[in-house]
């Protein structure tokens, strides 16, 4: 068990642009970004991140959306699919009908070229009930201790929550989380980060005490750092990073140019502690997604072929 991996999986997109049906329940969309050329530079910035993840010796396998059907945010397959150490794959149910359009089939099995599949497990089933599990955007994944970190919200479910974590023997930390304005926070992972040693988390968004401290002390228990980032922060993306191995096994902290301008001398002096701090100017790709770097890479935990 590892809580990060060298194998990352990408959607490079091909009608990229911001998602109406996301936008009720995604306060971090932003409905004046610029939309002109907007899928020409998003395709520049994803191509931009990888090539840095693959300069910092990052096996990326990346797969090329489809123009038909309409998938504007495939750029975050972190939210439909998740890999897991066991060979097993998870399908996630997903609150917008052109993000349920995602899932494909197509990209398992390409990925069955070197890795080893033993059992996909289909929750898409509890969209016919309105329920919702956004893959780990809705939950962060602590995989060396077992621990699903899930804020509810319109697309996380407690009830689909605790299914996830019956099959998959996690334990879940539910609670709720909202904007410095009140607002639910749409996904857990733009709040938090959980790496091998450390755990990056906006504590002020957990407006309830009594949760606050279950997540500080489960983090704590887990053996790990918390570094605290702001609200300003968080809305820069600060929380939504994800740690990955390079070939060599060496540790690297992945997030966007914007979360590390947000942070300060401090916090990157105690990220660095951690693993060397890898970022990627997608500017165009947060303002008009509403998702950042983290949630445009999905771990592959596969056992390799």
């Amino acid at each position: 068990m590892s809580q990060s991996t060298s194998h990352i999986l990408m959607i490079r997109p091909v009608n990229f642009g911001f998602n109406e049906e996301t936008a009720t329940s995604n306060a971090f969309q932003n409905a004046n970004a610029e939309k002109n050329g907007v899928q020409e530079r998003a395709l520049s910035e994803f191509n931009s991140m990888v090539n840095i993840l693959r300069h910092n010796s990052v096996d990326v396998t990346v797969i090329d959306d489809t123009l038909q059907p309409y998938t504007p945010d495939s750029i975050f397959p972190n939210n439909w699919i998740s890999f897991h150490n066991d060979g097993g794959v998870f399908l996630y149910p997903m609150q917008a009908e052109n993000r349920r359009l995602e899932r494909r089939e197509d990209i398992i099995t390409d990925l069955e070229d070197k890795f080893k599949v033993a059992h996909v497990i289909d929750l898409s089933r509890f969209e016919h009930d309105h329920r919702f599990l956004e893959g780990t955007g809705s939950m962060v994944l602590d995989r060396d201790n077992k621990i699903a970190y899930a804020c509810l919200s319109p697309r996380t479910d407690k009830e689909v929550l605790n299914y996830f974590c019956e099959q998959a023997g996690y334990q879940p930390i539910s609670f709720e989380a909202v904007d410095e304005k009140g607002k639910a926070i749409y996904h857990t992972n733009v709040l938090m980060c959980i790496g091998t040693e450390f755990a990056v988390i906006c504590l002020d968004s957990i407006p309830n005490p009594h949760e606050r401290i279950t997540v500080i002390d489960s983090l704590k228990s887990s053996h790990k750092e918390i570094i605290e980032i702001t609200f300003e922060q968080m809305n820069q993306f600060a929380g939504n990073m994800l740690e990955v191995k390079n070939k060599a096994g060496e540790t690297l902290i992945v997030m966007s140019q914007n979360a590390f301008s947000a942070l300060s001398e401090a916090q990157r002096s105690a990220l660095q502690q951690y693993g060397k701090l890898v970022y990627a100017d997608i500017n165009t790709i947060e303002t008009n997604g509403g998702g950042s770097a983290r949630c445009m890479m999905a771990e592959v935990h596969l056992p390799a072929i």
